[in-house]
């Protein structure tokens, strides 16, 4: 009999971290039949891989020889994956409580549902945000910039859902992706990640497709995970930056054209531009050099990529 819950973890580099994963995810579960883990670690070095078969026997390890993203690695997972429901879990969570079983019965009682995510929290146990509606062209042209403080605040309380209650039930645009559980049939409908996002806006991307598809998106504050965030992105932190912003733009070739896109990209790159300028002058000005020198080559290593990603950077 196939299990009814596939959880499906990509892990690159945080190897402690997946350990409190995988151990949280057994105990959430607790002795109920149907759970199947599998994780698909990224060409890790640090011996995640030998660590899961030696602690976790049962846990199906898809060990790669190069790292294929967060998209790659999670289109393996839900190829390999036999249940009815399948649960993309980032390596750096803490599942708390009876999660698990709470968000599976929720979607068996309502099938309409595609894609629930829960509620994540941040390691001091507040509220991390995790909801989101489609953003708009103001929004994408601002969002981690440094301008971004200075956007209408109605723009990103509308964007962040910050105009609903974290506690309440309701139906987004789209969640986050460090937990999000839908079901076997959608993946047939609308396909697994698009693997053009290397990381960042996979989600939203995918969000996006179930919506066009008719499929209904929802928040679930009655499950809660703790969420680590960045643990493995902040190990390269150019890389970061430039896989960001890069699927932003191409999420915005997607569903905004070409035109739009390029004009994003390029004003994108403006901005990096001025802020290795503003962090050189800081430098010269002799403040704090080490930390200015870091920002300057990491700026540098932005703009010579041209915000193009199409492969691992760290």
């Amino acid at each position: 009999m196939p299990p009814l819950l596939s959880v499906i973890i990509v892990n690159w580099n945080v190897r402690e971290l997946l350990r409190r994963t995988v151990a949280s995810v057994q105990k959430s579960w607790g002795a109920r039949d149907g759970l199947e883990i599998i994780v698909v670690d990224n060409a890790s070095h640090d011996g995640s891989v030998a660590m899961l078969r030696a602690s976790f026997p049962g846990v199906r390890v898809i060990a790669n020889s190069d790292n294929r993203g967060f998209t790659g690695g999670n289109n393996q997972g839900l190829e390999a994956a036999r249940g009815t429901f399948l649960l993309l879990l980032n390596p750096d969570t803490e599942v708390l409580g009876d999660a698990l079983p709470r968000m599976v019965a929720f979607m068996q009682q309502h099938p309409e549902i595609s894609l629930l995510g829960p509620q994540l929290l941040n390691p001091d146990g507040s509220v991390q945000s995790s909801r989101r509606r489609f953003p708009t062209i103001p929004v994408l042209l601002l969002e981690s910039t440094w301008l971004q403080r200075f956007a209408p605040s109605a723009w990103l309380r509308r964007y962040y859902a910050l105009d609903r209650p974290n506690d309440e039930l309701q139906e987004v645009d789209w969640v986050t992706g460090a937990a999000m559980l839908t079901r076997r049939r959608i993946v047939a409908q609308v396909g697994g990640l698009d693997e053009g996002f290397f990381m960042y806006s996979e989600e939203l991307d995918w969000c996006h497709r179930i919506k066009d598809a008719g499929g209904r998106i929802v928040y679930y504050p009655h499950a809660q995970i703790i969420h680590h965030e960045g643990k493995s992105s902040e190990q390269v932190v150019a890389a970061r930056h430039i896989y960001f912003q890069s699927s932003k733009v191409y999420y915005t070739r997607k569903y905004h054209g070409r035109m739009i896109a390029a004009g994003l990209r390029l004003w994108l790159l403006a901005q990096y531009l001025w802020q290795m300028g503003l962090e050189g002058g800081k430098w010269l000005l002799g403040s704090r050099r080490p930390l200015r020198s870091a920002r300057v080559r990491a700026y540098v290593q932005v703009l010579r990529s041209g915000l193009r990603a199409t492969g691992p950077l760290g």
